[in-house]
């Protein structure tokens, strides 16, 4: 095992890609057993953030679709 590798970038910078990335690593270190309680802990509370960072995102793309549907329904009336 590599190590703890929990990225310091802050979660509300990030891409959904990259989160999305993030978080399969922290899921994989998680699986393994990281060597410490504090650093299980510390890539459990990122694996949260980068969670509900990826929901952002999808809950931001839902929006901008549900708003782009009514606006498209229009134009072909």
């Amino acid at each position: 095992m590599g190590g703890v590798t929990a990225s310091e970038t802050p979660v509300e910078s990030l891409s959904f890609e990259a989160a999305r990335d993030e978080l399969v690593q922290v899921v994989a270190e998680l699986e393994q057993g990281a060597p410490t309680l504090e650093q299980s802990l510390a890539l459990w509370e990122r694996g949260e953030a980068l969670a509900t960072r990826c929901e952002e995102w999808l809950l931001g793309a839902k929006r901008r679709l549900d708003a782009a549907r009514p606006a498209a329904s229009e134009d072909e009336s």
